[in-house]
């Protein structure tokens, strides 16, 4: 059954921390406690733990490490984020190995930090889910970008060389059966087709929102106030018909290859 978030007051953030190591759990817990708009509402040392804490205090943001025994990061984001939708999840580790991140973004987070990121970039992040954003530190975004690259060169490949089509007049043996492999289906442009066209202003802030600038990085960038970054990106969702930033960074690729 699905659980909907309950939080008495919207202007604190509640809290839970998961890590497997107590010195890391304790020392971020303590930081993040003296934040007046943040509120701790438990500490769990593994995905089991924090899959029953989650369901029992139903936070706002939980940080979820990846690599714990009994039930890892990636697991407990899954089903935390399918019995809560309202929770969203910030991955905070230590690996950036492109399977997790991948793994974990597709199990529902809606960030992911690494455990050398700056006070402040925790604190920003946090706040930025409260807000209903999604984040990519700069290196894991980059990651993002060039698997989806990757993919785009493979489907590139596929287009300009399809495989062979075997001719039923072909002699394949006695004891063969004749191998027919099917035209690639052709590419769906049913989405590019919905797609609203992007003025060169909303081009150039997808294009630094893929690659991992926040809505206060890029405001400096193009000389724009941090709302009015913020105004542009849900404008931009809208057009694309995308959900979160790492949609939109995925589009970003799609439309670019």
């Amino acid at each position: 059954m699905t659980v909907t978030a309950n939080n008495a007051d919207p202007t604190l953030l509640r809290l839970l921390i998961v890590d497997d190591q107590p010195l890391i759990r304790r020392g971020l817990a303590m930081m993040l406690a003296t934040e007046p708009d943040i509120e701790i509402v438990g500490q769990a040392a593994d995905g089991f733990e924090a899959i029953e804490q989650a369901l029992a205090t139903r936070p706002d943001v939980v940080v979820m490490d990846l690599q714990m025994p009994r039930v890892s990061g990636i697991v407990a984001t899954r089903e935390i984020t399918a019995k809560l939708p309202g929770t969203r999840v910030v991955v905070l580790t230590t690996y950036d190995y492109d399977e997790l991140v991948f793994e974990a973004i597709c199990a529902g987070a809606q960030a992911y930090l690494l455990k050398d990121a700056s006070e402040a970039d925790v604190l920003e992040t946090l706040r930025a889910m409260q807000r209903g954003e999604s984040r990519l530190s700069p290196a894991i975004a980059g990651k993002v970008l060039e698997q989806f690259r990757a993919c785009a060169r493979r489907v590139s490949q596929a287009d300009t060389h399809p495989m062979p089509i075997a001719s039923p007049k072909e002699d394949v043996g006695a004891h063969s059966s004749p191998l027919v492999t099917p035209p690639p289906a052709p590419k769906s442009t049913a989405s590019n087709l919905f797609d609203e066209p992007l003025t060169d202003k909303e081009e150039r802030i997808l294009d630094l929102l893929a690659h991992g600038n926040s809505n206060k990085q890029i405001a400096a960038t193009v000389f724009l106030a941090e709302g009015t970054v913020k105004n542009y990106v849900s404008r931009i969702m809208d057009k694309l018909h995308a959900r979160n930033r790492i949609e939109l960074a995925m589009r970003a690729v799609k439309r670019h290859r």
